[in-house]
């Protein structure tokens, strides 16, 4: 079944002088309604309904869910590692104690426990489209969802927010969705040249810029990929004369202490060296907040550094005590920050890693390696039922003991919040109606 062209789009109030209002008005007119007032009691009688958005955070290099969300305190010291765990606002339900902020407001989340992941190996394509690479190259959801959503507005329906060029930008991609369906990232020039024009000068030299486009159709053969630069080329010509998207993205208009609260001034250390230490983005966890609230319907961030190891000058359990409270406190704030905005319900929160870690303790180092056979999951809001622990892994956390979550189900979860049909299809390249998801079943504890 194809996907209509923009089934989510709102309808205006008043769509215009239409055959069934004709025939409302000669009912009406002796009453003295006019079609104005018809327009504005049915838009005073179905207020419009604030859209669905997802902020997807991307632990990118594998996150243990032991020594997170999913410890074995009673299992041996080779598979419980190196921390303590702490109680939860869920009775009975333990989680590192590395996490106390989420730990105390842990009613909020749905958790989920015992992910299965296809791939055992830094290849994110689980993480952005639901499916392997061995599915073919599908596109992101987000792209999915500026493609059934459409792009009337200025601003960009899907956002990611990663600083860095790296290979993961390789599972982020629209693909047949179409070019004008990618995620906007704005960094470098293309969020300076959200700046404020201060001359009409200025304004004209961006209309040249951007008339500039015209020369790469000389290069481009298909015509989709022209019909996608015509309207990245207006989009782009939009936001930049829009204050409404240069406010959004402008983590300077936040008040005083703000940043703070998200975890300004934590660290986190590199992947494979202790002695390396980064600044932590709560600043994109701020900005992720100032996007949905403005409208964009999906965006992505992958804070910190999560590919850890083991080796002589570095290892896991050395590297977590500075970047799981960093995200704790991130994480935590969101959450508690959306929830006062009044923006719970409208607003999922996506806490994903691409895999877990081996529950056995390699040695030397000590560390854990890559672990496909289970994970772990963090969502809040969005309409989902939260105050919930979804699986349950095996006493050495290996496996779930039935039913393991899939990243095809948790996908298909986040289609049906964003109001997408999961089992819905989108041409590919050669024209074929292609399924977003092969097993298009959502996680029912969650829905249901």
């Amino acid at each position: 079944m194809a996907m209509p062209e923009h089934p989510g789009r709102p309808r205006a109030a008043c769509p215009g002088p239409t055959r069934r209002n004709f025939l409302r008005i000669g009912g009406l007119g002796a009453a003295g309604l006019t079609l104005a007032d018809l327009c504005r009691n049915e838009a005073l009688a179905a207020p419009a309904k604030r859209p669905k958005s997802v902020i997807w955070i991307v632990l990118s290099g594998g996150l243990s869910h032991l020594d997170s969300f999913d410890p074995k305190p009673d299992a041996p010291k080779e598979i419980r590692g190196a921390f303590g765990t702490i109680a939860t606002k869920l009775p009975g339900i333990r989680i590192t104690d590395l996490l106390p902020k989420c730990a105390a407001m842990l009613d909020k989340f749905a958790l989920i426990r015992g992910l299965k992941s296809v791939e055992n190996d830094h290849f994110l394509s689980e993480v952005y489209s639901g499916l392997p690479r061995t599915a073919g190259k599908r596109p992101a959801f987000g792209s999915v969802a500026s493609k059934q959503f459409g792009t009337d507005s200025t601003l960009p329906p899907y956002v990611c927010l990663r600083q860095s060029t790296t290979d993961e930008f390789e599972f982020e991609k629209p693909y047949y969705a179409g070019s004008d369906h990618a995620p906007f990232r704005p960094y470098g020039d293309a969020l300076s040249n959200l700046a404020p024009v201060k001359s009409p000068e200025k304004l004209a030299d961006r209309k040249k810029l951007l008339a500039g486009f015209d020369d790469m159709r000389r290069d481009l053969d298909r015509a989709d990929a022209l019909v996608g630069i015509d309207r990245f080329r207006a989009k782009v010509f939009d936001m930049l004369s829009s204050p409404k998207v240069r406010d959004a993205f402008d983590v300077s208009k936040e008040p005083a202490g703000m940043l703070e609260r998200y975890g300004k001034g934590g660290k986190y250390t590199h992947q494979t060296v202790v002695s390396l230490k980064y600044d932590w983005e709560a600043s994109s966890f701020v900005m992720a907040r100032r996007l949905v609230e403005a409208g964009v319907r999906v965006v992505t961030l992958s804070p910190g550094s999560w590919d850890h190891h083991s080796g002589a000058q570095a290892h896991i359990f050395d590297s977590y005590k500075l970047c799981l409270p960093a995200l704790d406190a991130s994480v935590s704030a969101l959450v508690a920050d959306l929830a006062e905005r009044g923006l719970s319900d409208d607003v999922l929160v996506a806490v994903v890693s691409e895999f877990g870690r081996t529950p056995k303790v390699v040695d030397p180092g000590p560390g854990r390696e890559h672990w496909a056979d289970a994970g772990c999951i963090l969502l809040a809001g969005g309409g989902v039922k939260v105050g919930q622990v979804v699986g349950e892994t095996d006493a050495r956390g290996e496996r779930a003991k039935s039913g393991a979550t899939t990243f095809q189900s948790l996908m298909a979860t986040v289609y049906t919040v964003l109001g997408i049909d999961p089992a819905g299809s989108l041409p590919d390249f050669g024209g074929r109606p292609t399924h977003l998801l092969d097993d298009p079943q959502p996680i029912g504890e969650l829905l249901g």
